[in-house]
């Protein structure tokens, strides 16, 4: 690819239309001949942040096949960047575009604590595992500025709830003390992403995450600390790192991880044309190899939605890397179990203190 085309440190390399928005943004040639011949920068690629003030931080969720029942966001958008990711749709319900926009325009829930709080507190709520990260990474870049979810993990100590957290940044271990406290009385798991063991997939297709290496560690780390570890392969992406399956299970279990979880990638609604724009440019002597793959896991489509099946796919490539990731599990995960968190502590703390009757 050509790195004067190239934005650096990005996934996405365009702002793709917004479906819900009439008016599109385009970003014209003859404007970036301008920009070239007066010496100005077209585009600065800054990350922004912008506050919102949602009423509630924990969401149930209904879909039936993605493990979890609630989860909680305290950003919006995610400056990581991984060029798959499923979460890009959901900028555009707050007006953004799923491409760029989703790396650039971060939105911070800065009352997310409190509102955390003001759940837990509630009668009526019955403890269940709350999942950090169900959309995007509590601990991506902007945590470094706003610690929100720092914030959350020692109000979920204080009331004595379970909270599982999803994360590839290495960020984690800063907040080891805390989860160190949660792991006491079994009320933390940590779903670590990894994708590659390769630096140079790992670069193109998460631009701004954690090395692998640091991801690693983060594994043994938080094994160590008797914290318990899944990793989750995914998305497992055909002919990008599909052959690394067996050789991640194995570096993943050595490090100390209890589990292992996988998803086939899928690109719902503009990821697909994101996708697509990003892998001829990064890959253009395999791209079409890889999205006719992807198709042929998915019954033709790039775009699979039907529950049961959008996240193992079908057809005969899908099904070599279900087994492979079968076999992994047999291989390198026999007799390891990730604990079941505790939700019997929160009803006597639920005040923020053991009750004495």
């Amino acid at each position: 690819m050509n790195s004067k085309s190239k934005i650096k440190g990005r996934g996405a390399q365009q702002n793709v239309h917004n479906r819900f928005f009439e008016l599109s943004y385009e970003m014209r040639d003859d404007f970036l001949e301008f920009c070239h011949k007066e010496g100005e920068v077209a585009d600065k690629n800054k990350t922004q942040y912008f506050n919102v003030f949602p009423k509630t931080i924990v969401n149930k969720v209904t879909s039936p096949d993605v493990g979890m029942a609630y989860s909680m966001n305290m950003y919006q958008g995610c400056e990581h960047g991984c060029i798959y990711c499923y979460a890009r749709n959901s900028h555009e319900f707050w007006g953004y575009s799923a491409g760029l926009d989703f790396e650039r325009k971060i939105l911070v829930k800065k009352s997310a604590p409190e509102l955390l709080e003001t759940l837990l507190k509630k009668k009526s709520w019955k403890a269940h595992p709350i999942v950090m990260s169900g959309n995007s990474d509590c601990y991506q870049p902007a945590e470094q500025k706003f610690e929100l979810t720092k914030q959350c993990l020692e109000v979920f100590l204080k009331y004595k709830h379970p909270v599982a957290i999803i994360t590839k940044n290495a960020l984690i271990l800063r907040d080891l003390d805390l989860l160190k406290d949660l792991a006491k009385d079994n009320l933390i798991s940590v779903h670590v992403s990894i994708t590659s063991l390769s630096e140079d997939t790992r670069r193109i297709l998460e631009p701004r995450t954690a090395t692998i290496k640091r991801r690693l560690q983060v594994v043994k780390e938080l094994s160590k600390n008797g914290i318990p570890v899944n990793v989750m392969l995914a998305p497992i992406i055909p002919s990008i790192n599909s052959h690394e399956i067996l050789p991640m299970a194995k570096a993943v279990s050595d490090a100390g991880a209890l589990s292992l979880a996988h998803t086939i990638v899928r690109l719902n609604g503009a990821i697909g044309e994101i996708f697509s724009d990003w892998i001829k440019k990064t890959m253009p002597d395999r791209a079409d190899k890889v999205l006719r793959q992807i198709e042929n896991c998915h019954g033709g489509t790039l775009n699979e939605s039907r529950y049961g099946v959008r996240m193992r796919g079908e057809g005969k490539i899908a099904k070599q890397i279900n087994d492979l990731v079968q076999l992994a599990r047999l291989k390198y995960f026999k007799n390891k179990v990730m604990p079941k968190l505790n939700t019997e502590l929160h009803e006597q703390n639920k005040v923020g203190q053991m009750k004495l009757f």
